[in-house]
């Protein structure tokens, strides 16, 4: 009898593994996704929070808010209490604007796309944080 000595693979086999492999990124991938997207919005908030945090000490040490319109007094100071002019300045998928009006602030975080986030993000004076129902995620 002749034995024939083949090695590999066979093609179910190799269908097999790819069918394996197709599963388990469409499992993983929307998971990442949404990962991403959660990290996204929690830095927005987190930044938001630093911005208002620069605005109260400010506040705390002029006791007032910035009138000019816009964050020239916070990063004009020494030492400056924004770090950077944020001013229409896009980070991690959210753009960020800030708004000094009758003796307050609102900061807001308008996410660029439904890749960056599901939530639009406020903050006012006194620290207070909210965010857009408007663009609430459906389903």
């Amino acid at each position: 009898m002749i034995r024939l000595n083949r090695k590999g693979f066979t093609l179910v086999e190799i269908m097999i593994v790819v069918a394996i492999i197709a599963l388990l990124a469409a499992i993983a991938i929307p998971n990442l996704l949404r990962a991403r997207m959660n990290a996204n919005e929690a830095a927005a908030q987190s930044t938001l929070k630093s911005y208002a945090t620069s605005c109260e000490s400010y506040a705390a040490a002029t006791s007032l808010y910035p009138t000019v319109g816009d964050e020239s007094e916070l990063t004009g100071a020494n030492p400056p209490y924004f770090p950077i002019d944020m001013d229409a300045r896009t980070k991690g998928g959210y753009t960020y604007a800030v708004v000094f009006a009758g003796g307050g602030y609102t900061i807001t975080a308008t996410s660029n796309g439904a890749q960056s986030g599901t939530w639009n993000y406020q903050i006012t004076t006194g620290a207070v944080l909210g965010r857009d129902s408007q663009s609430a995620p459906t389903g």
